[in-house]
C-alpha cells in the first residue's frame, strides 16, 4: 500500500531533486516541536515506513501523543535502519538463522525466506583473549563499517541514498534474529540536565559511565552513554546532534560533503540541537539536574557497575565490604582475617598479596578508549609516572586493548606509547577482552597465593561491566575506572590506598610520589589532543579497514541454501529448539507440580545465568568438552562457544559466584530436592528432565539485570525451566524469556518469597487459563495447600502470540512456512 505520508517527502537540496527526506515539519502539528529528540527519531522511522499494515497512521498519532500514551500500555512499531551484531550474540543468531532455515524447509516452506529484513553487520570484537602479556590467545578482528568505528549517529548515505532518501540511521543492538522489526512501548522520558563547570580532575566519559548511572537509577529510570542503559534501567540514552558532534565528525576524518548533508538534514527535520537555546528544550516526563561542581573522581564496584564509590572513599569502602555480609557490597571475611597476607615467588622474586591486591589492570575497548582525551590522559600519566621512577609489579596482568587502530596511532604519534609499554600497558589487540571475561589466565603462583590465602584479589578495568565471576574467577572484587585510574591502581598494587594521603610508591631515590604529582591537567591533555588527534589519522585507518586483514578476506563462503552441520564441531551445533515443531499451535498447558531448581536473591545478572568467561576445569561444560577429546588449553570461553547449544546448556548457572539460598554459599550448584543431593545445576536439571518433572526458578528483584544476553533465556529453556517467579525483572531479559516461551511471573506488590513464607522446597502448580490476557493474574498452588496470585508478565498481545507459539523463533518459522503454503 502507498505510504499515506508520501506527501511529506521533498528534496533536501533543490540541486539534487532525487535525494529526498520526510519533512516532519510539514505535518503542521504543534506537538512535534515539543517532542523529546529521541521520540522525533522514532516518529520519523514510523512515518517513513508507514504502510497501514505493520505501521499504521494510528501509530504515528500515538507517537505524537507520547506524553499521554507513556502512561498507558501502548506499543508502536519500530523498524531500525541497520542492525549491528557483535560476535557473542551474533554468532548464535547466525546459528539460529541456519536452524530456522532447516525448520522452514521441513515444514514445506522456502528456507531462503529466512533472511535479515534490513542491513546487518557482524563485528568480531568479543572473541579476543589475552593469554600472556604482549600477545593474544585468539586475535580475530573483522573489519567494521566506518559508522561503527566512530560510534556516532549519522544520516546513512549508502545504501539508503540509493532509495533516494536521507534519514536517521537507527542502530539496533542485536537480541534475536526475528526482531529486525519490533514493537516498543511508548516510554517515559527523563531529561538529564547537567550544570557546569566540570571539575578539572574528572573525565567526561567516566562521569557518564559511573556517576550518571546511580543518579538516574535513584529516580527509577529503567539500557553512560547508551551501553550503560541496563544498569539504570533505560531503553536508550540519547544525545541530540549539536555543533560539537559535527566538529567531532570533522576531526575524525569524515567526508566534508557528507558532514554538510548531515547537518543540513538534521536542521531541516528539527533534530539539530543548540543547547544554548532553551526554547529548543523539549517536554520531558521528568527533568533530573546534577551540579557538575559536585562531581568527584569515582570508581564502580566491587560487583556491580551501578555501585559508585568515590576514589577518596575506595580504601574505606573496600575494607567495609570485606567484613560485610555476602552480597553486592560484602565478602563476609572474618574481622581477624582482614589483614591476611600470602607470599609467593614469581620470576625468582618474592612478592606478597593481601586482600585488595590488584592482579589485573586492563584498559579495554569500551566507551573510554573512544575518547582521545581520556586515552591521552592515561598516556601522559604513564609518562610522568615513568619519569618519576615508578613502575608496576611484574605479576600484575596489565593490558591495553583499544577499540580502534586510531587510538594506537595517536598514542604513538604523541610519544606516550613507550611509557605505557614500560608500565606493561602494551597494545595486545583490539576488542573487549577483559571486560567480557577474556582476561586469560593469571600466573600460577598468583592463583595459588589467592586460593591458599583465601584472598579477595582485585581487577581494575576501564570497561563497563564488572558482575561477579565475569572478569576472572580469581578476582572476587572488580572495579570500573577511567584509564588513568587503572594505571594509578596498577602502580599502587592495591585499592586499599588513599591517594590524597598515601603515595603511589617510592622511587629509587627514596622519594615518595603521590597521584597528584603525576596527574595531567586538562590543559596539558587538550594541547596534546589538538596537536596529535587529526582527521588524517582516522582517514588512513578507515581507508584500510576492509583490506588490511588478508586472511579474513581470503576466506571462502559456500552458496548453499542450507548450512552443513559438522557433527565433529564443538563450536557450531544445530540447536534443538525446533525438533518437534509443527504448523499447528498447541494450547497452553498449566505447569503442574514443578520443583524449584534454584532459589535466588536480588540482582541475579545474566552473567550469573549464562557466564561469558572461562570454562572452569571442574564444570559440566568442561566434562562435555573433555568427553570430546579436548584438553583444558582448548576449552576457550563460554562466549566463544555460544554457537553450541550443548555447551551453553551445560554452562547455564555455572557462574562460581552464584548465590543459591538452598546452599547459602556461592557455588554453581543446587540441591536435587527429591534425593537431597547437592549437584551441579546442569546435573540436577538433567535428573529432573529425565524424570519428566517441570522446573521453575524463584528470584528477587531485578532478575536478569546486566548485559542483554539471549543465552540467559535459551539456557534455562533447555534446562527444562518453565517459569521464573521474581519480584521484578530487567526489562530486556523479561522480553527474552518471553521470546523463548519461558513464563515470567511476578509477585504482587508488597509480596515476595519471604512474605509468603516460601522456602523453595514446595512443589508449584501454575494454573494457565485458556483465554490469556496481557498482565493477567494467575493462581499459584503449592503442595502444602497454600495458594497465592502472581502476575503473568506477558505485557502485550504480541508477547502472548509469541508464548502461544512457544517463543518468537517458532512464531517466525510458522509464519514463513504458512506464507509459503498460501502462495
Amino acid at each position: 500500500m502507498k505510504n499515506p505520508f508520501s506527501h511529506l517527502a521533498e528534496p533536501l537540496d533543490p540541486v539534487q531533486p532525487g535525494k529526498k527526506f520526510f519533512n516532519l515539519n510539514k505535518l503542521e502539528d504543534s506537538r512535534y516541536v515539543r517532542l523529546p529528540f529521541s521520540i522525533r527519531v522514532l516518529l520519523e522511522a514510523a512515518v517513513r515506513n508507514c504502510d497501514e499494515f505493520l505501521v499504521k497512521k494510528n501509530d504515528i498519532e500515538n507517537i505524537l501523543h507520547w506524553n499521554i500514551m507513556q502512561h498507558k500500555n501502548i506499543e508502536v512499531p519500530f523498524k531500525p535502519a541497520r542492525v549491528i551484531l557483535q560476535d557473542f550474540t551474533g554468532v548464535p543468531a547466525v546459528v539460529d538463522f541456519a536452524a530456522m532455515r532447516d525448520a522452514v524447509k521441513k515444514l514445506g516452506g522456502d528456507p531462503e525466506k529466512i533472511n535479515p529484513v534490513c542491513p546487518a553487520d557482524l563485528v568480531i570484537d568479543h572473541s579476543i583473549q589475552m593469554n600472556t602479556w604482549g600477545w593474544v590467545w585468539w586475535h580475530t578482528v573483522i573489519p567494521v563499517a566506518q559508522e561503527a568505528e566512530t560510534g556516532g549517529w549519522k544520516v546513512q548515505s549508502q545504501p539508503q541514498q540509493k532509495q533516494g532518501f536521507f534519514y536517521p540511521l537507527e542502530f539496533y543492538s542485536f537480541l534475536s534474529p526475528s526482531k529486525f522489526h519490533t514493537w516498543l512501548s511508548v516510554p517515559l522520558h527523563v531529561g538529564f540536565h547537567s550544570i557546569y563547570p566540570f571539575p578539572p580532575i574528572c573525565f567526561s566519559s567516566v562521569f557518564w559511565d559511573i556517576l550518571s548511572c546511580p543518579h538516574l537509577r535513584q529516580v527509577g529510570v529503567v539500557a553512560t552513554i547508551a551501553n550503560m542503559c541496563p544498569e539504570y534501567g533505560a531503553t536508550a540514552a540519547f544525545f541530540p546532534v549539536d555543533e560539537i558532534s559535527i566538529k567531532y565528525l570533522v576531526q575524525t576524518g569524515w567526508d566534508e560533503n557528507k558532514v554538510k548533508h548531515i547537518k543540513k538534514y538534521l536542521q531541516a527535520v528539527g533534530m539539530f540541537r543548540d543547547f544554548s537555546d532553551c526554547s529548543q528544550d523539549p517536554d520531558f516526563t521528568q527533568v533530573v539536574a546534577l551540579d557538575l561542581k559536585t562531581v568527584v573522581p569515582c570508581c564502580s564496584g566491587p560487583k556491580r557497575p551501578q555501585d559508585k564509590v568515590a576514589v577518596s572513599d575506595m580504601k574505606k569502602d573496600f575494607e567495609t565490604c570485606l567484613g560485610a555480609k555476602q552480597g553486592f557490597k560484602g565478602f563476609q571475611v572474618p574481622a581477624d582475617h582482614h589483614n591476611d597476607q600470602k607470599t609467593f615467588i614469581y620470576n625468582n622474586n618474592e612478592f606478597t598479596l593481601a586482600h585488595g591486591s590488584v592482579v589485573i589492570a586492563a584498559i579495554t575497548s569500551c566507551t573510554n578508549t573512544s575518547n582521545p582525551s581520556v586515552m591521552l590522559g592515561a598516556g601522559l600519566l604513564a609518562k610522568k609516572a615513568v619519569d618519576a621512577g615508578l613502575n608496576v609489579k611484574p605479576y600484575i596482568k596489565t593490558s591495553l586493548s583499544p577499540g580502534s587502530g586510531v587510538v594506537t596511532y595517536y598514542l604513538r604519534e604523541s610519544g606516550v606509547m613507550p611509557y605505557l609499554s614500560q608500565l606493561g600497558f602494551d597494545v595486545v589487540g583490539y576488542g573487549c577482552m577483559t571486560c567480557i571475561g577474556n582476561s586469560g589466565p593469571l600466573p600460577e603462583p598468583v592463583v595459588e597465593a589467592i586460593i591458599q590465602g583465601d584472598l579477595v584479589a582485585v581487577g581494575v578495568l576501564s570497561g563497563n561491566r564488572n558482575f561477579e565471576g565475569r572478569v576472572h574467577p580469581n578476582t572476587r572484587a572488580n572495579y570500573l575506572a577511567s584509564p588513568p585510574l587503572v594505571i594509578a591502581y596498577a602502580i599502587a598494587g592495591t585499592i586499599r590506598i588513599d591517594f590524597e594521603k598515601e603515595p603511589l610508591g617510592t622511587n629509587a631515590k627514596g622519594q615518595r610520589v603521590f597521584l597528584k604529582d603525576i596527574w595531567p591537567t586538562r590543559d596539558e591533555i587538550q594541547a596534546v589532543e589538538r596537536q596529535y588527534v587529526i582527521p588524517g589519522m582516522f582517514k588512513e585507518v578507515y581507508q584500510k579497514i576492509e583490506t588490511v586483514n588478508e586472511s579474513w578476506n581470503a576466506l571462502g563462503a559456500p552458496s548453499d541454501k542450507l548450512y552443513f552441520w559438522n557433527p565433529k564441531s564443538t563450536y557450531i551445533k544445530s540447536p534443538p529448539f525446533f525438533e518437534n515443531l509443527t504448523l499447528d499451535l498447541q494450547p497452553p498447558k498449566s505447569i503442574v507440580d514443578a520443583y524449584v531448581l534454584l532459589n535466588l536473591g536480588d540482582s541475579v545478572t545474566t552473567d550469573h545465568i549464562s557466564p561469558a568467561g572461562n570454562i572452569a576445569r571442574n564444570s559440566p561444560a568442561a566434562r562435555y568438552l573433555t568427553n570430546r577429546g579436548l584438553t583444558p588449553r582448548d576449552f576457550n570461553s563460554y562466549g566463544s562457544r555460544r554457537g553450541n547449544d550443548a555447551i551453553m546448556a551445560w554452562g547455564t548457572f555455572a557462574n562460581i559466584r552464584l548465590l543459591n539460598k538452598f546452599l547459602n554459599k556461592q557455588a554453581p550448584q543446587t540441591i536435587h530436592l527429591p534425593s537431597g543431593e547437592t549437584l551441579d545445576v546442569f546435573d540436577a536439571a538433567e535428573r529432573y528432565q529425565q524424570a519428566g518433572l517441570p522446573l521453575i526458578v524463584l528470584a528477587g528483584k531485578e532478575y536478569g539485570s546486566g548485559s542483554s544476553r539471549d543465552w540467559a533465556a535459551k539456557g534455562p529453556f533447555l534446562l527444562g525451566i518453565k517459569a521464573v517467579l521474581a519480584e521484578s525483572y530487567e526489562r530486556i531479559h523479561r522480553s527474552n524469556l518471553v521470546g523463548m516461551g519461558v513464563i515470567p511471573l511476578e509477585y504482587l506488590p508488597g509480596e515476595n518469597a519471604d512474605t509468603l513464607g516460601l522456602t523453595g522446597r514446595e512443589r508449584y502448580t501454575i494454573v494457565i487459563p485458556e483465554n490469556l490476557k496481557p498482565q493477567m493474574k494467575v493462581q499459584v498452588k503449592l503442595d502444602t495447600g497454600k495458594t497465592f496470585q502472581a502476575v503473568m508478565r506477558f505485557d502485550t498481545d504480541v508477547e502472548l502470540t509469541y508464548f502461544h507459539n512457544g517463543g518468537i523463533l517458532n512464531y517466525m518459522i510458522r509464519k514463513m512456512a504458512r506464507e509459503a503454503l498460501v502462495s
